[in-house]
């Protein structure tokens, strides 16, 4: 049991025992299964944007189910604060239990969720209330996760402890994408497309109650009891975080320093390479599903070492390395997965391009939040039918009442 962990401020030396075990393994799976709810909304963008935002064209359909997919993460900083000071308040463990109901249910409520076609606007709207749930838990479970793992970590181990909660990401992305991809195998495409994406939203409430008994096992990290006991806790964390500079400037730091690389980081080799190569590269999902889910786990162990390096060398050394390596590496490697992923489109685009040839008059933004403009100008279908082909085009001015024209080359389709 936990009871029996050291008190990270460590006063002397300590082996992993079962009791660290079960603490690393009690967050990092609960905290799996935060972010598989999280990423099951992003992996099924497509099925969800016919499903929920049917009342408007295509293309501002999928602009608003990207837009609920950012909701999520707007909100997580606020979830972080509001869970973090609960989680000075009512300990850790007890945080843990509510952020996890609260992502477990919505998750599952989208599942149950009626489209668009049979209760209208309230489908999308409840939707997107869904998805700020979900923000709010993952940012209450995430940090909550972390600093629990960290405060029972003995001394010079932190980083290696807390890399297990690093690697929750990417084992929750694995796991929706698994979940999917079983479900697509079962019940077959048209299937899936009708009903059987609910599957892995409702599968949800049975991990939920798998997270719920493990993490019930758990007690307060020892930290946390030490410093209630002394009336170490300060009585008003967020005016000292947020309200003297020398602190705000540090959360700053963090945040837009440190967090904001990190994600940016993450977000492109992982989640947007899904996007990329399903939409822009026209891979079969199910294929890319597959390659994304064996490239996360060959890369997963990455994280265990590197937070075992950062005990040995430093954080910033290591967080420095991999945003320099990224910048470096992310355009060469992007480059180099269209030629690989889809050589002959590669070929054509560069030999090809596309461009749209019209008069600028006759072209209009194609976001309708409302479904009521009709785009039926040449240039607005032109525009309209390469966008729901993902393919990439350039633009060139025409004379006034020119008919627009898509030009391939030195070919021209009116």
């Amino acid at each position: 049991m936990a009871t029996d962990a050291p008190i990270a401020s460590g006063d002397g030396e300590h082996t992993v025992d079962r009791s660290d075990r079960l603490v690393i393994l009690a967050s990092s799976v609960g905290t799996v299964i935060e972010w598989y709810d999280f990423y099951l909304y992003g992996s099924l963008a497509a099925i969800i944007t016919v499903q929920f935002f049917s009342g408007v064209n295509e293309t501002t359909g999928y602009i608003f189910a990207l837009m609920a997919f950012a909701a999520g993460f707007a909100v997580r900083p606020f979830g972080a604060v509001v869970f973090g000071r609960l989680g000075d308040l009512w300990g850790r463990k007890n945080t843990f239990l509510v952020t996890m109901l609260l992502m477990g249910l919505s998750t599952f409520v989208v599942g149950l969720l009626p489209p668009y076609a049979v209760i209208g606007i309230a489908a999308p709207i409840i939707l997107v209330l869904m998805r700020l749930i979900q923000g709010l838990a993952l940012g209450g479970e995430y940090g909550g996760a972390a600093t629990y793992v960290a405060e029972h970590a003995p001394q010079g181990k932190r980083g290696f402890y807390t890399s297990f909660i690093q690697i929750t990401a990417t084992a929750g992305l694995v796991l929706s994408l698994l979940v999917i991809l079983g479900v697509r195998y079962s019940v077959g495409e048209e299937a899936f497309a009708a009903w059987g994406w609910r599957i892995p939203f409702l599968v949800s409430i049975l991990l939920l109650g798998v997270s719920l008994w493990i993490r019930l096992k758990l007690a307060e990290s020892p930290s946390f009891k030490k410093m209630k006991a002394e009336g170490k806790g300060s009585k008003t964390p967020l005016k000292d975080s947020f309200g003297k500079w020398p602190n705000l400037k540090l959360v700053l730091i963090a945040l837009l320093g440190l967090t904001a690389g990190q994600a940016v980081i993450w977000y492109t080799g992982q989640f947007y390479a899904l996007f990329f190569l399903e939409r822009v590269m026209k891979v079969d999902a199910t294929l890319v599903y597959v390659l994304l889910t064996i490239a996360l786990l060959a890369a997963s162990p990455f994280f265990i070492f590197w937070g075992w390096l950062s005990d040995k060398v430093g954080r910033k050394p290591i967080i420095l390395a991999g945003c320099l390596l990224a910048a470096l590496t992310y355009f060469p490697l992007f480059n180099a997965l269209t030629q690989a992923a889809n050589p002959r489109l590669a070929a054509a685009a560069a030999s090809a391009p596309v461009v749209v040839y019209a008069d600028p008059a006759d072209c209009n933004l194609q976001f309708d939040p409302v479904g009521k403009t009709v785009f039926n100008h040449s240039c607005d279908v032109a525009k309209s039918y390469l966008a729901k082909a993902g393919v990439t085009y350039a633009n060139e001015a025409a004379p006034a009442g020119t008919v627009a024209q898509v030009r391939i080359g030195d070919q021209v389709v009116v």
